[in-house]
């Protein structure tokens, strides 16, 4: 466990060839552009230890030792054989009054290190969350918003969220934002005030659309 203190489109064309009938033969086509490839689905986290994952859960914020992680969870994943659960105890052990966690590139980047993706393209992050009891509140969900020398282009956000036992789909709309260097690809923040017990809450299939 880290301990950190402080979170193309396809384009389509079409040759136009003109004739006159019988004698003449077709203008040249007029040369057209290649298509701009579509944005390749970029995933956070599908499965344990996939090859797929990008992004670290390293960035441990407010009161980090209140946290436990498991990333191997086989508690009624959403769709494969895992999924990440999170268990927050609301102790305050480091006196915040709160606590989340940033998945970085690389690990434990705060905008100090050179690295992050470019993920030109994208237009949103789906993922999906429950909770062991439902009513767990999450402040927010975030893409982005990591400052220092080489920070996120943008950010984006979603919340307050209040989540359910069965697992929900979640959006966090990328359309017009600046992808091109992005080091925090997915955080989500949470209060005591608002959870007061602590709670469980479960993620699967975060992923870049």
């Amino acid at each position: 466990m880290k301990r950190l203190t402080s979170l193309a489109v396809a384009a389509v064309f079409m040759l136009g060839v003109s004739g006159i009938a019988f004698a003449a033969p077709k203008a040249k086509a007029a040369t057209a552009s290649k298509p701009t490839p579509s944005f390749k689905a970029f995933a956070v986290y599908v499965e344990n230890a996939s090859k797929e994952n990008h992004f670290a859960p390293s960035g441990w914020m407010g009161d980090f030792g209140d946290l436990k992680l498991n990333q191997a969870c086989t508690e009624t994943p959403r769709s494969g054989n895992t999924c990440i659960k999170i268990t927050y105890s609301a102790k305050m052990t480091q006196g915040a009054g709160w606590t989340g966690i940033f998945w970085q590139q690389p690990a434990n980047n705060w905008g100090e290190k050179k690295g992050g993706y470019d993920l030109t393209g994208a237009k949103k992050l789906t993922f999906w969350a429950r909770g062991a009891q439902g009513g767990e509140k999450i402040a927010e969900f975030k893409v982005g918003g990591i400052t220092g020398e080489y920070p996120d282009t943008d950010s984006s956000s979603i919340g307050p969220i209040e989540l359910t036992k069965e697992w929900q789909k979640y959006t966090i709309d990328l359309e017009g934002k600046d992808l091109s260097h992005i080091i925090g690809g997915f955080c989500f923040a949470a209060s005591k005030d608002d959870n007061p017990n602590g709670f469980v809450i479960y993620f699967d299939d975060i992923i870049y659309e």
